[in-house]
C-alpha cells in the first residue's frame, strides 16, 4: 500500500478533478504490475496497473492493491471495478473509501457481489493523507485550501505605499530558491487565488515559469471590475475565473469566465461554494493580506505555508495572523519556511 501511495504521487497536479491513485498487482509475493492515474481523461491507476502485466494469465491468482476504492460508474473511462472482475482478480486490498456520490461503497459492493475477496481500510490514515485534496472536496464540499505568504522579520507582507509609488516593481521578501519552490507548489494545485490589490500592485502572472508542470487555474477577486486587460491575469494563457459582484459571463476566446458573488456574505465561504460548483479540488491562496485573513477568520483553510525573509520594511502592510498546529520548519538559504496544519 505504501508503494501505491508512492506511485500515486506521480499524478500530483495532472489528474484534477480526479484523485491521484496508485495501484500495485502482486502474485507469489512478487510485484507483476503497477500504475498510477493518468492525466485527466486518461486511464485510472487500476487500468494502467493491469495493462502493465505482461502475462495476463497471472491475474487470476493475483492480488491488486489500490489506494482508493475502485470506481463503479462510467465517466471519462469505464468502471475500474468492472475491469478487475473481467480479469478475474479475486483479491482486492483497498486503502480508503471513495466518498464521491457515484462511488461511496458501490465499487466495493460490486466487487463483493462478483465473488471477490475485498479488504478495506489498509493503511487508511496514510491513504487519507495522500488523498487529502480529493477527500476534502467531496466530504467538506469545498477545495483543499493552502494559504501561502511571505513576511519580513518585522512582520510585514508588503512595504509602505509611499515606497511603492517611488518603485512600482515587486518587493521580494524571499530568495530565488524559495520563489522556485512556490512555482513547484503552483504546479501541484488545481487553482490559485489572489485579491484585486495584489493584481493591481504586483501584476503577477501566477504561472509556473520557474518549474515544469501545468500552471493552475487563476482565480481573481475583483468586486468592482477594476482590473484591466493590460494585466497579466488576462493574457489568456490559462483558464481564469473573475469573482465579482457585477456580471456573470464567459469569454471563451480569452479563456476568462466572470462569476458573480454576493460580497455582503462571508466572502471566503462564498468563494468556496462557487469553486466547489466549478469542480476546483484544491486552491492555493497567495494574497493579499485581506484575502488571506478572510479565509483564516472563516476557519476555511487546511495548510498555511509561511516564509520569513531576512529583511525588514519597518512600516507597511502587516502580515495575517494565524493560529494552527506547527507541522514543520525548514531553512531555505536565509529564509525560514514554517508550515501549519488546521487539524
Amino acid at each position: 500500500m505504501l508503494r501505491c501511495i508512492e506511485l500515486g504521487k506521480n499524478g500530483l497536479g495532472s489528474t484534477y478533478p480526479n484523485p491521484m491513485v496508485g495501484s500495485v498487482i502482486v502474485t507469489n509475493n512478487t510485484i507483476i504490475g503497477e500504475g498510477f492515474t493518468s492525466a485527466y481523461g486518461g486511464n485510472h491507476a487500476e487500468v494502467n496497473a493491469i495493462n502493465s502485466v505482461s502475462d495476463k494469465s497471472l491475474l487470476k491468482s493475483a492480488t491488486i492493491y489500490v489506494s482508493l476504492e475502485p470506481c463503479s460508474h462510467y465517466g471519462k473511462t469505464p468502471p475500474c471495478a468492472d475491469l478487475i472482475i473481467k480479469n478475474k482478480i479475486k483479491k482486492i486490498v483497498i486503502g480508503c473509501f471513495d466518498p464521491h456520490e457515484k462511488v461511496a461503497g458501490k465499487g466495493i459492493q460490486k466487487l463483493r457481489d462478483a465473488g471477490c475477496d475485498v479488504e478495506v481500510q489498509i493503511l487508511e490514515k496514510e491513504c487519507r493523507t495522500h488523498h487529502k485534496r480529493f477527500l476534502t472536496f467531496h466530504e467538506k464540499k469545498r477545495p483543499y485550501i493552502i494559504l501561502k505568504w511571505a513576511e519580513t522579520l518585522d512582520g510585514f507582507i508588503a512595504p509602505d505605499k509611499n515606497l511603492r509609488k517611488k518603485n512600482p516593481e515587486p518587493f521580494w521578501i524571499t530568495n530565488k530558491k524559495s520563489r522556485q519552490l512556490v512555482h513547484q507548489w503552483r504546479a501541484e494545485e488545481h487553482a490559485i487565488l489572489v485579491g484585486t490589490n495584489t493584481v493591481l500592485e504586483d501584476n503577477p502572472k501566477l504561472d509556473v515559469r520557474d518549474w515544469q508542470g501545468n500552471s493552475p487555474i487563476r482565480i481573481v477577486i475583483d468586486n468592482h471590475l477594476k482590473i484591466t486587460k493590460v494585466h497579466n491575469v488576462f493574457d489568456g494563457s490559462v483558464k481564469t475565473f473573475v469573482l465579482n459582484s457585477i456580471k456573470e459571463s464567459t469569454n471563451s476566446n480569452e479563456n476568462i469566465e466572470f462569476l458573480k458573488l454576493d460580497f455582503k456574505n462571508n466572502l471566503a465561504q462564498e468563494i468556496c461554494s462557487v469553486l466547489y460548483l466549478k469542480n476546483i479540488v484544491s486552491l492555493i491562496v497567495e494574497g493579499g493580506a485581506k484575502t488571506l485573513q478572510s479565509f483564516i477568520d472563516a476557519n476555511l483553510w487546511d495548510e498555511a505555508r509561511i516564509f520569513r525573509g531576512n529583511n525588514m520594511f519597518e512600516k507597511g502592510l502587516k502580515a495575517p495572523k494565524i493560529k494552527g498546529n506547527k507541522h514543520s520548519e525548514q531553512k531555505i538559504k536565509q529564509d525560514t519556511l514554517t508550515t501549519y496544519r488546521n487539524d
